[in-house]
Formats: C-alpha cells, sequence, structure tokens
C-alpha cells in the first residue's frame, strides 16, 4: 500500500494545475453600448468570441479584474507554505500517518467546495484552504514513505512520486480536453482524491517515527527492516529552532531553502506558462508535463554516480535550466521562432524537474531523522514562497517579453552555483541523531541554547 503515496502525486498534479485550465481567458473583444440616461453614459460589455468555459468567462475576470486569476493561483500556493509550517511540526508530535490521512481527508472536501463556489470570493478562499491541506500532506507523505524504506530506496521512492506528479499534468490535460465546462472538470479532478483516500487509509504509521517515540513493540508490527532504529531517541526540543542554533543545520538550511525557492519559481513559473503559450491549451500542458518524464531516469541514472553524486547533479541541472531559460532571451521578438523558444523553455523544464526531484531526495538525506521532517518543512515553506510568486512571473511579459525567462535564468544558475556549498551525501550514513553531527557535548551545548531561547519567548 506504499504505492499509494507516489500515485498519489496524480492527484496533487490535478490541484496545483487547476488554475491553468479552468483559469484560462478565452478570446474576447469589448463592446461599447449606450446606457439610455439623461447622461446618455457609456459603458463597455465584453464579449467572449470562444466557446470556452472557465472562472474567467462566469465571472468577468478581464481587464481590471484580470489579476483575480494570477490571486487564486497565488492563494494556493500561500496555502501550501502555511501548511507546511502547521503540519510539519504536527506529524512530529502526533504521527505522519493521522496527520497525513486528516489532511487529504479535508482537502477534498474543500476541493468540492471549489467546484460549487456561487462566487469568485468562495472559489478563492476554497484554493487558499485545499493549498493549506495539500502543502501540510506533500512533506508529512514524502517522509513517511521515506521513512518506510531504507536509505538505499529514498531515490527510488522520492523519483516515483515525482514521475507520478509529471504523469498527473498530462492526465489533467486530457481530463481538461474531455470535460470542457469548469466546475464539471474541478469535480472531476477532485474525485480522484477520494480514490486516493480509500487507498491510503490502511497505511501503516512510520516505524522510524514510533522508535523515536519509544514505542518499540508497535514499530517492530511494521513489516520493514528496522534494526538500527534502538538507538534513536525521542527530543522534546523545538525542531525550529535547532535549525537555527546547530552550525551545520544552519548552514545546510539557508542553502537549501534558496534551492527550492529557487526550483518552485522556475519550475511552477513555466508550467503555469504553459496556458498562455500558442497552440493548443490543452497540448502545451500535456507537453509540460510529459518532458519531466525523461528528466527522472536522467537524474537517477547521474546521482548514483561517484563522480556526480547528489550535489554536482543538482547544481548542474539548476545551472543548466538556467542556461536554457537565459537562451531564450537571446532570440529576437516577432522573428517567427516561437517553435525555437517553445523548445528552450521546455528544456528548461526539464532540468529544473530533474534538479527539483534531486532536491527532494538530498534533502532527506542531509537532516538527521530527529528533525527531519522539520528541515523537509522550513525547505518546502521556502519552496512555497517561489510558487506564490510563480503565477505573476508569466504576466511579466507585459513590460518585455524576455523579462519572465531573465527571472528563471538567474534563479536556476544563482542557485545552482550556491547548492555546491553543500556536502556530498552519496553512500554516506545517515544521521539518526543530532549527536552524529556534533557529539554529544556539542549537542548538549546546543541543547541548552534551545531551552534559553524557548524560554524567552515565553
Amino acid at each position: 500500500m506504499q504505492g499509494s503515496r507516489p500515485c498519489n502525486g496524480v492527484y496533487m498534479a490535478f490541484q496545483s494545475m487547476l488554475i491553468v485550465l479552468i483559469g484560462s481567458t478565452p478570446e474576447y473583444h469589448v463592446e461599447q453600448q449606450q446606457v439610455p440616461s439623461s447622461s446618455q453614459e457609456l459603458v463597455q460589455r465584453v464579449v467572449f468570441t470562444e466557446d470556452f468555459d472557465s472562472i474567467v468567462t462566469e465571472w468577468f475576470l478581464v481587464k481590471q479584474q484580470a489579476y483575480k486569476v494570477n490571486l487564486a493561483g497565488s492563494l494556493f500556493f500561500a496555502g501550501l507554505l502555511v501548511g507546511n509550517i502547521v503540519f510539519g511540526p504536527l506529524s512530529d508530535r502526533i504521527g505522519r500517518r493521522p496527520v497525513y490521512l486528516s489532511g487529504l481527508f479535508l482537502e477534498v472536501v474543500f476541493g468540492y467546495v471549489t467546484a460549487f463556489a456561487p462566487s469568485y470570493e468562495v472559489f478563492a478562499a476554497s484554493r487558499l484552504l485545499v493549498g493549506l491541506m495539500n502543502g501540510g500532506i506533500s512533506v508529512v507523505c514524502f517522509v513517511l514513505v521515506q521513512e518506510y524504506v531504507g536509505k538505499s530506496y529514498w531515490a527510488m521512492t522520492g523519483t516515483l512520486t515525482s514521475l507520478c506528479f509529471a504523469i498527473g499534468i498530462a492526465l489533467f490535460a486530457a481530463l481538461g480536453y474531455l470535460i470542457r465546462p469548469w466546475r464539471n472538470l474541478t469535480t472531476a479532478a477532485n474525485s480522484f482524491g477520494v480514490l486516493f483516500f480509500l487507498l491510503s487509509v490502511t497505511l501503516p504509521e512510520s516505524p522510524r517515527w514510533l522508535y523515536c517515540q519509544g514505542q518499540t513493540d508497535r514499530a517492530e508490527q511494521v513489516d520493514w527492516i528496522t534494526y538500527f532504529y534502538g538507538h534513536l531517541k525521542n527530543s522534546s526540543m523545538s525542531s525550529f529552532l535547532f535549525l537555527v542554533v546547530h552550525p551545520v543545520l544552519r548552514i545546510r538550511t539557508v542553502v537549501l531553502m534558496y534551492v527550492w525557492y529557487s526550483c518552485s519559481l522556475v519550475y511552477y513559473g513555466l508550467t503555469l506558462g504553459a496556458g498562455d503559450s500558442s497552440g493548443s491549451r490543452y497540448m502545451n500542458v500535456a507537453m509540460y508535463g510529459l518532458v519531466e518524464v525523461p528528466a527522472y531516469p536522467l537524474c537517477m541514472y547521474f546521482i548514483n554516480k561517484h563522480w556526480a553524486g547528489r550535489r554536482k547533479s543538482m547544481s548542474s541541472f539548476l545551472c543548466l535550466s538556467g542556461s536554457a531559460c537565459f537562451c531564450t532571451v537571446l532570440i529576437p521578438d516577432n522573428t517567427g521562432s516561437v517553435l525555437s523558444v517553445t523548445l528552450l523553455a521546455l528544456l528548461g523544464k526539464l532540468m529544473v524537474s530533474a534538479a527539483f526531484n534531486i532536491a527532494y531526495i538530498y534533502t532527506s538525506e542531509l537532516y538527521p531523522t530527529v528533525i527531519r521532517n522539520a528541515g523537509l518543512g522550513v525547505c518546502s515553506m521556502s519552496c512555497r514562497v517561489g510558487g506564490i510568486m510563480a503565477p505573476f512571473v508569466p504576466s511579466m511579459r507585459v513590460l518585455h517579453s524576455s523579462v519572465p525567462f531573465t527571472v528563471f535564468s538567474l534563479s536556476g544558475l544563482s542557485a545552482g552555483c550556491l547548492g555546491l556549498m553543500l556536502p556530498e551525501t552519496l553512500n554516506g550514513p545517515t544521521a539518526e541523531t543530532l549527536d552524529e553531527l556534533t557529539g554529544p557535548t556539542g549537542s548538549r551545548v546546543l541543547e541548552n541554547k534551545v531551552r534559553q531561547l524557548q524560554s524567552s519567548f515565553i
């Protein structure tokens, strides 16, 4: 049943990409109409010339109201940010499984609120709540699956999750092509969440977390190899404070936060801009999903080679993505070379997808078990900031057509260079406790600092 988590990436992709199709703006023009009155007032009337149903056509989100489409997308990612903050520590306290199942159930509920929203305000609020639940469970269940298996399988399970997300984007494009009314499409896409919730009900709790809580008997009931968990000890320290106080974790966290931010900004910026490209909006969305598929076997090959590893592979893919986006800037406007720009953008998407996948795997290996969920939560928070900004970056082409790709290029190149500061984790042991990073004496000193900080906040 652990395969239900990677497959859940399909449902998460549906929710992330929903605004691309249901928020698409069809062709329209504005007519001037005279209102019979003493002042003979002129009013504008929007007329849509394309047979297409979306939130734009229902609530006339054009002209001065067009920003509301991007706002709805940003609210979803803002929800992801809040969810990461709240659900990560909660899962460390009460367990991975109950937090994951509760979040998934509520995400489905709020997803149906989106489908039947009577007004834009309710629609926007529901996207915020869906994002909150989505963000909460995404990191929690990623950690849950990683803690089911040994480190040798982390790359495989992480890659499988990302692959399912990419396939989900393509499947959502096909679903959108078959189901055109936006409310029907939203209902159909959200119904997949019901299926994945039912598949996830029988998932067991993380054996690593159970051992950390001293629940040895329950942990041994989970049918996985657990011989090396006996030395794990429960920590009552504030996880987030330790990320700040710990000298090793502090540097890693700052670098990883920027890497995750850049990955998210470039990944979602390119993906959400697919609907604005020339040609069929459904084909564009499908291409931006399918182009990720070769990225995963590619990154799996490189990260397991001693001459590449996690660090060099992630940095290289980020730099290649930034370079591809920079090359689109060099193509002059109005030269009939739209296909070349599209190909370079797809190449950039392929490369950043590989980097994003490695970032998930790499980050899991850089944090000890007792603080892994908090570390992933902080990095994912930074990732969501990039996601919040991503919907607005493609619209910056009104300033100049090269501005969005310039932003993506600088983000990818700078993150790739900064990522070289991190240590390599290939074939190295995974830390289970903080003692393994600083030694027992160093941990006690840091624990005292954390307690002092905690007391100052009370």
